[in-house]
């Protein structure tokens, strides 16, 4: 069982006594909080060999467990690079996009480690549902199958999801059909979960979603000869790429 850092609750005070310290008090009451972030990578168009795949990355983080230093510390990583307030958007980072087309492979490289790095740091776990787009019939068979794939996770660990008293959802709504998806099995399975629309610039675990999501994708897309030019530039040979970033990558993933 994955743990997020959960400690044994403090037992009641009995008879109605009054606490000694008010902030042992405060301890006692405070909602313990799972943070889920969500990102995916692709489209519900026809099957495309550039983009054979569909993924939904999600990255949880228990708010009991602090990770403002490891923030702070990317925060003043990318400002050393003259690169504050950037929001680390993977795939253009990958493929030499946007803000990135200027940039030396070399640059691009530095960026991409720096959120490793603080993957590496922190105390996460996440984890990947994805189809194969030319397996789906239509738009309501794809999104049926990750349904599937989010609802057996959930209720494979449905005893850590229910140790918390509060469950919110942070989703950028870019696409409805995954919104709705999200929406009807999180309501289906828990009690109360909060749904909150995220800007991904303001918050660093949403831009680490987006990070394993193009991981991921990466990795299917190699296991299936389908790696395309920009990636093979950027993260060289399969060896390399297991090694440095999918086999570290691994030791977070929630099982």
């Amino acid at each position: 069982m994955i743990s997020f850092g959960l400690v044994a609750r403090p037992r009641s005070i009995a008879g109605g006594e009054v606490p000694r310290h008010f902030l042992y008090l405060a301890e006692v009451c405070k909602v313990k909080e799972l943070s889920i972030f969500i990102d995916e990578s692709g489209d519900f168009g026809v099957y495309d060999h550039r983009s054979p795949f569909y993924i939904i990355t999600m990255v949880f983080h228990d708010q009991e467990v602090d990770i403002g230093p490891a923030i702070a510390k990317l925060d003043a990583a990318l400002a050393y690079m003259g690169l504050g307030d950037l929001c680390i958007h993977t795939g253009p980072i990958i493929r030499k996009e946007e803000i990135y087309q200027t940039m030396s492979l070399d640059e691009r490289r530095r960026i991409f480690n720096k959120l490793v790095a603080f993957i590496r740091q922190i105390d996460i776990r996440y984890k990947c549902f994805y189809i194969e787009k030319k397996h789906c019939t239509d738009v309501v068979d794809a999104t049926g199958r990750l349904a599937k794939q989010i609802s057996l996770f959930i209720r494979d660990h449905y005893e850590v999801f229910c140790s918390f008293e509060a469950v919110k959802i942070y989703y950028d709504n870019g696409q409805v059909e995954v919104s709705k998806m999200l929406s009807s099995v999180f309501h289906a399975l828990l009690a109360d979960p909060v749904f909150r629309r995220v800007m991904p610039a303001d918050y660093k675990l949403f831009q680490l979603a987006d990070l394993i999501c193009s991981l991921e994708l990466a990795r299917l897309k190699l296991d299936n000869g389908l790696f395309s030019r920009s990636e093979r530039i950027f993260f060289g040979n399969a060896r390399d790429m297991k090694k440095n970033y999918i086999k570290p990558l691994r030791k977070k993933e929630w099982l």
